[in-house]
């Protein structure tokens, strides 16, 4: 099995961790909070991450260039405004809408993976990620309780924006890291990682200092979940970084989908959940487009 392949299906097991941490801090902190700790808090372990890699390791420390500071800081403010456009769509009571446009960041990725790496896409892999699409789409629309026009009108352009820009930030990341040269892949994802997650600190605590300073007091006051969240969230974001620098961001989030079958298994073995023939045909599309892509490749 290629290392990159694990290292995306530990990442998509510890989002999901990260995720359930931040709905257990909504109690306390609104969303642009409970995004903002995601950042905050993961700066100490990314730059201890970079410390122990450096003086455990024996990696060192790549030196930066241009291309690499503004890919780090597109990938940084693509990924917030990427979230600040889902958050948008749930606001509109179109969180299924939301989920699906959003996902089509995988096929948006290759792309823009594409067009700024000239990274290829075999028939096989393409194939995969469109199956896997398809699945996503069939469970988004599954779990919709709204009126079905949600999947219309403004909910379009707007999923389709939240995905294009997840997908640029999937490729700036991959950019930025490929940059950096070298063979040591964990120092160039990892270095990476803590430029890119300082830039969003910086970019956030300037945001609620301007606009919503106890939202920023509130973060710091809820310092023993949020410290887990920005642990989970730095672990998570590292296994990213590492397995795009590996290979094509493209595949690496259309293998993330697996983190969908991981929620579905989750309410169904734990919560004892409801689940209809729709969502079943939604998660065996997604599983089979990753079978696809894998084995495609």
């Amino acid at each position: 099995m290629e290392l990159w392949i694990p290292i995306t299906i530990a990442a998509a097991f510890l989002q999901n961790a990260r995720s359930a941490l931040q709905k257990h801090l909504r109690s306390r902190l609104d969303t642009v909070g409970a995004t903002y700790v995601r950042f905050v808090y993961a700066v100490p372990f990314a730059l201890a991450w970079v410390a122990v890699l450096f003086v455990v390791g024996g990696h060192p420390i790549p030196v930066p260039d241009s291309t690499f500071l503004v890919f780090a800081g597109i990938a940084g403010l693509s990924q917030i405004l990427a979230t600040l456009f889902l958050v948008a769509l749930f606001s509109l009571r179109t969180f299924a809408a939301g989920t699906a446009y959003s996902k089509t960041e995988t096929v948006q990725a290759a792309v823009i993976g594409l067009l700024i790496l000239g990274d290829p896409l075999s028939v096989g892999a393409l194939t995969g990620i469109v199956v896997s699409l398809a699945g996503v789409l069939i469970l988004s629309i599954a779990r919709a309780t709204t009126d079905p026009r949600e999947f219309s009108g403004r909910a379009i352009p707007i999923g389709l924006a939240s995905g294009a820009l997840f997908a640029l930030t999937a490729v700036s990341v991959r950019a930025a890291s490929l940059s950096l040269g070298g063979d040591g892949y964990l120092m160039q994802a990892a270095f990476t990682l803590l430029v890119v997650t300082t830039w969003q600190t910086v970019i956030m605590t300037a945001w609620l200092i301007a606009r919503q300073r106890q939202a920023l007091v509130e973060a710091f006051r809820s310092w023993r979940v949020s410290g887990l969240v920005g642990l989970t969230g730095m672990l998570a974001s590292a296994c990213w970084f590492t397995a795009m620098t590996i290979e094509n961001a493209a595949y690496v989030r259309a293998l993330g989908q697996v983190e969908l079958v991981f929620t579905f298994i989750a309410s169904r073995v734990i919560f004892r959940e409801h689940t209809s023939i729709a969502e079943i045909t939604g998660i065996l599309a997604i599983v089979a487009g990753i079978l696809v892509l894998v084995l495609g490749r």
